[in-house]
């Protein structure tokens, strides 16, 4: 049975949907972070003109952090298929994670940002330095140590979550798993596995993430 199951293409279909697991919290959390810190830098503005976009970024803020990842992919799912289009599973499961990363991640940013003084910003406003460099040179700076350990903690959760796009047909990890206990494998063997691929990818996620704060917290601590 175990000769059986650790053949060439049982390696590379496995490999194949280790990629795609990383590929879909890579690109969710990518865009996630993108997104949420024009939403964040956005949600402080005091602008009139930019109070209908504030209102509208807050209300999907808050609905994609309180539906759950499952019932947000079957929504996007069904949505394109009324669409009428040919849109991939990857790209259905792509667009749910960057919904709900976007949501998430946005809300780390925006405590990231209020956790500077608000006397830097005034700071920089008498210095006449615009909102990017305001946020370039001063407080990202010292907000990215605040962002860090939350974002990297939820980019190791989702990493986890992505498990669910399994539920649209989309070949990631648990999907494999699936797929060859299906094929008579034994369940202890196929998904003791995926155990071990799963901790493969995100140890080495986790210990980087800690790296990068030791190396963040270092200037604070001296």
């Amino acid at each position: 049975m175990v000769a059986r199951f650790f053949t060439s293409y049982n390696a590379l279909f496995l490999l194949s949907a280790l990629l795609n697991t990383f590929a879909l919290t890579a690109i969710g959390c990518a865009t996630g972070l993108l997104l949420g810190f024009a939403i964040a830098v956005l949600r402080r503005t005091r602008s009139r003109a930019a109070a209908p976009a504030r209102f509208c970024v807050i209300l999907l803020v808050e609905i994609f952090r309180r539906i759950p990842f499952l019932v947000t992919l079957l929504l996007v799912f069904y949505a394109a298929q009324l669409s009428g289009f040919e849109i991939s599973l990857f790209a259905i499961a792509s667009a749910s994670v960057c919904l709900i990363a976007t949501a998430y991640i946005s809300e780390i940013v925006r405590a990231g940002l209020d956790s500077v003084h608000q006397n830097q910003w005034d700071s920089a406003a008498v210095a006449n330095f615009s909102l990017a460099q305001t946020l370039r040179l001063v407080v990202i700076p010292q907000a990215w140590k605040t962002i860090l350990p939350p974002a990297f903690a939820f980019f190791l959760l989702f990493l986890k979550d992505s498990a669910l796009a399994s539920q649209i047909g989309v070949v990631e990890l648990t999907y494999a798993g699936k797929v060859l206990n299906n094929r008579g494998f034994a369940p202890s063997l196929t998904f003791g596995t995926i155990l071990v691929l799963y901790f493969a990818l995100s140890y080495p996620l986790m210990r980087l993430g800690r790296l990068m704060e030791q190396r963040l917290a270092r200037p604070r601590h001296r």
